[in-house]
């Protein structure tokens, strides 16, 4: 096991390897086994990226909140702290609760992929792994990030009691704070856009992660209920984010509920 300075110097050794020119986004990878992680970077270097790497949690974790990149690609059985705990961590951090969250791990069962979802990562892929549908996962995040960034939108949605700004990344229900990843912020927002209106599942799934669609139907389903959760008083029996069978999902305006 590696000491957390010698871990930072890893990091340091691979920012001065990459070419100062590179302007591309900069991805942090918090992975031990040195296999993988060599593989990662060579992959993410050959498609311009600039990549950091971190070799325990704690390390990655202190990396990524000292400097937030474009997207975290993050293992799970990692030695010092575990991913989970990292993954919680910074989705709880305001300097990187925003930062597109990628797990990638050997844990396969479904019980661990719903875990990684509910603890606001953005994508869940299991080991062995295809570096092309990696390589698509997160052009897809990277994409969302980016429009998300700099489309012109309107800056705040009301639709009865829920308001949402879009230039301070919040929602709110009666005023209370809603706690959203990302993904779950992307997802309200879409449904709020149009309240009433039947989203597809294939449409929300195109919506929020992009034309690369690797994602699997069950992922939409884990973001839904966490939206549920905190927008609902009985996420068990909700009124205002709706399923209609066999179509997709609506927002319920407020003002028609029975």
């Amino acid at each position: 096991m590696k000491s957390t300075a010698s871990s930072f110097n890893h990091v340091a050794d691979i920012e001065r390897a990459q070419p100062s020119s590179m302007t591309a986004e900069e991805i942090l990878v918090i992975e031990d086994d040195p296999d993988v992680s060599a593989l990662l970077k060579t992959e993410l270097m050959k498609h311009h990226y600039r990549v950091r790497v971190a070799s325990d949690g704690l390390t990655g974790m202190a990396d990524a909140q000292r400097r937030p990149p474009a997207l975290i690609i993050l293992d799970l059985m990692l030695p010092v702290l575990n991913g989970w705990e990292v993954c919680r961590s910074l989705k709880r951090h305001p300097k990187t609760k925003a930062v597109p969250l990628l797990i990638l791990t050997a844990l396969t069962t479904e019980e661990d992929r719903i875990k990684g979802l509910e603890l606001g990562a953005d994508d869940y892929l299991t080991k062995p792994f295809s570096l092309k549908e990696l390589m698509a996962r997160m052009r897809a995040l990277l994409r969302r990030g980016r429009l998300t960034d700099g489309e012109p939108e309107q800056t705040s949605i009301q639709v009865g009691p829920l308001r949402i700004d879009t230039d301070r990344h919040e929602a709110r229900m009666a005023g209370r704070l809603l706690k959203l990843t990302p993904i779950e912020f992307s997802l309200l927002k879409c449904l709020a856009q149009q309240p009433g209106k039947v989203f597809t599942r294939d449409q929300l799934i195109s919506l929020l992660w992009g034309d690369d669609r690797v994602v699997e139907e069950h992922n939409l389903d884990v973001h839904i209920h966490a939206v549920r959760q905190q927008l609902e008083p009985d996420a068990s029996r909700p009124r205002l984010v709706l399923t209609v069978r066999g179509v997709g999902y609506k927002l319920q305006i407020p003002g028609k509920l029975k």
